[in-house]
Parts: structure tokens; sequence; C-alpha cells
């Protein structure tokens, strides 16, 4: 089987996709879940912007002796789309993924975290901390409580110069979440958490229709879809879709 790459989101490191690589390796599958760069005990990632990112995810499809497929979650999904213009990925799949240069927010939730994002401290050169009661109520509110905490105690500041870049890319003139013209060169599976506020559903299928995806959304879902309660039918989706795709391997 193939080697999939599994992109982390805003806040998180690899560990996140602890329970979504399960069914991948039992079906065979080489499953890489690299830390985002600014990662780990004395590391920052202050000033890092969403092009650092993407890079570290382009290098690393590089040192590989084949193509892999990309997976994302949130703003790892981003990253994937950024990553997949200049590495020729087997097949892209992306999950509640943070949308890129040019779409609007579809409700009145993404419009106020994107002015709220835009007012805190520092502006572009720090690093946010992870709002932990948002994080609750939005992104793990379908997770046990329990799971939660356990979760929470892993996350580390994000980059304030990366969340910018993608909750306000119209104030961004290097426009660093464009993922250019045209539909993505790969077979590619987006899917929706359809109780998810952080990337709603109408968000989430214009990134799919901008980079001609397949558009499927998990009913009573909400956005942690590599953890919260029917995460294992999420994974399956992924597994039966890349299941019909031929894969080819990339020149």
């Amino acid at each position: 089987m193939p080697t999939v790459v599994m992109v982390h989101g805003a806040f998180c490191g690899g560990w996140a996709f602890e329970h979504f690589r399960g069914p991948y390796e039992a079906a065979g599958w080489t499953v890489l879940t690299p830390d985002l760069p600014g990662r780990g005990v004395g590391r920052s990632a202050a000033g890092l912007s969403v092009s650092d990112y993407a890079a570290s995810i382009v290098k690393l499809c590089e040192s590989l002796s084949e193509a892999p497929v990309l997976l994302g979650h949130s703003l790892g999904g981003l990253i994937c789309q950024l990553a997949a213009r200049r590495v020729k990925a087997r097949a892209l799949v992306l999950l509640a993924p943070s949308a890129p240069w040019g779409i609007h927010g579809s409700t009145m939730e993404e419009a106020v975290t994107a002015f709220g994002v835009q007012l805190a401290d520092p502006f572009w050169m720090g690093s946010v901390a992870p709002d932990r009661s948002l994080m609750r109520s939005h992104g793990l509110d379908r997770v046990p409580r329990a799971e939660q905490a356990a979760i929470l105690d892993r996350l580390c500041p994000e980059s304030g110069r990366a969340i910018r870049e993608v909750l306000n890319w119209w104030l961004d003139p290097f426009m660093s979440t464009s993922v250019g013209a045209g539909v993505l060169p790969m077979p590619s599976l987006v899917i929706a958490g359809e109780r998810d506020v952080v990337h709603p559903v109408y968000t989430v299928r214009q990134t799919a229709e901008r980079i001609g995806a397949t558009y499927a959304v998990m009913p009573g879902m909400s956005h942690w879809l590599i953890g919260e309660d029917g995460w294992e039918t999420v994974a399956g989706a992924t597994l039966d879709w890349l299941a019909t795709q031929p894969l080819p391997v990339s020149a």
C-alpha cells in the first residue's frame, strides 16, 4: 500500500492522528504524522507562515521514494492544498479543511472569529495560545469531557501570523494561502462535519468546488473528525474512497 502523510491542524501536533491512523495501518498503509515547524520542547511557531508549514510538507514528500497520499485536518487541510501544487501527490483527502485564499466565510461565527483574531495581540510575529474554552465549545464539542482534557493539555501555541493569513487572507499582500488557479491535478476528497461551526459545511463546499474535489458531509459530526464520536466512520469513508482511485505512481 502507498504512504499517507497526515497533516495536523492549528495548535496541534502529529499526535492528533493517534486514533485516525489505526485503520490505515490495519489496512497496510505506511502512515507518517509529522509535526509542523515550531512544535516541541524549546521550539516556537512565532513568526512562521503557512508557506513555511507547506514547505516542510513538500520537503518530507520529496524525501520519500514514492508519491504519497496527503491527508489534512483543519489548517492541515489547507497546508495539503498548498503542498499539492508543488509535489505530485497520489491523492488528497481533506477533513474540515481551512479555506484557501479568496473564499469568504459563510457564517456570522466565522466573521466574528476573524475580527477577534485581527484585534488580538501580538499582531504578526508572536504566537497565540490556544483558547481552551473555545476549543471545548467548538472544535471538541463532540469529544467526551475526559478526552477533551487530554487533548487540551497537549495543545501548543500557534503562529499568530499563520492564523491571520488564514482567517484574514484579504489583508495578506503575499496571498500566502492561495492555491493558484484551476483545480488540483490529483483525485481529491473533501469532507465536512454537518455541525461544524469552525469550518461550516457551506464554506467547506466552496473549498471542494475551488479545487475540483469530491465533497461529502458527515451527518451529526462536528470539527474534530479525526477523533470525535464517529471518527471510525470518517476513516472508513476515506479508505473506501481511496480504494476507488487508481492512485498511479507519479513520475
